[in-house]
């Protein structure tokens, strides 16, 4: 197994008074060559919105868009006629495919949004662009479980994904254990609560942790964490 620690403050980081931003990979103005992905994992941001701010109608094509809410609400619309709000425990996926465009804002004028938006690399280029929606299966306070977000298969609580990935929500109580299968033989971790171990690699807050040659990792948290985990072709 290798490992690879991304650590929350070495992420390039943007603060516009609307938007404070964190990017694991090179995004926008931030350049890193070291950094430009991870196999079909090519962009995680941490955005935080402040009330009513968000990013005007803009384009995309052929690439997978994950949204996953943390706290707060966003309002999203697209050139397809879809309006929607996404919260926490939601699942939203949007295929750019051969071209789409969309906004996104804060839904709430008082309070802020705190998201992290994840850019996967499409198994197939220029297909037709598309919109999905889940409910996640709801978690009770001091859960430790495993939850599939998404994927290429998708299913009841999980959007499909038009890529060699399949993304899930791993929740750790405090003192949780969880044993995770890697299918795909690689995983990037990114930490959006709280700190755990894997390996006897510590992680907190904000952190990544790219791994490779690797079937199963088992995750464990003194303090609770909320982990995504992304199974990488």
């Amino acid at each position: 197994m290798k490992m690879l620690h991304r650590p929350s403050d070495a992420r390039g980081k943007f603060d516009f008074g609307w938007l404070d931003t964190a990017h694991s990979f090179s995004f926008g103005d931030y350049r890193d060559p070291r950094y430009m992905g991870f196999r079909s994992l090519r962009v995680i941001n941490e955005d935080r919105l402040a009330a009513g701010g968000g990013f005007p109608t803009h384009g995309h094509s052929d690439m997978e868009i994950v949204t996953y809410i943390l706290d707060g609400a966003l309002a999203h619309k697209d050139s397809l006629g879809t309006g929607a709000v996404i919260r926490p425990g939601d699942a939203q996926r949007m295929s750019a495919g051969s071209g789409i465009e969309h906004s996104e804002f804060n839904a709430s004028r008082t309070d802020p949004v705190h998201l992290l938006q994840i850019w996967l690399l499409p198994n197939q280029r220029g297909i037709a662009p598309g919109y999905e929606q889940k409910t996640l299966p709801i978690a009770a306070p001091g859960d430790t479980r495993l939850d599939r977000i998404a994927s290429p298969d998708g299913g009841a609580a999980e959007v499909t994904i038009h890529s060699d990935a399949t993304i899930s929500r791993a929740l750790l109580a405090s003192g949780g254990s969880l044993a995770v299968p890697i299918a795909r033989g690689n995983a990037w971790l990114q930490v959006a609560r709280g700190g755990l171990s894997v390996a006897g690699q510590q992680l907190a807050q904000g952190d990544g942790l790219a791994v490779a040659e690797v079937d199963s990792l088992t995750l464990e948290s003194d303090e609770g964490a909320e982990v995504l985990v992304f199974d990488l072709g």
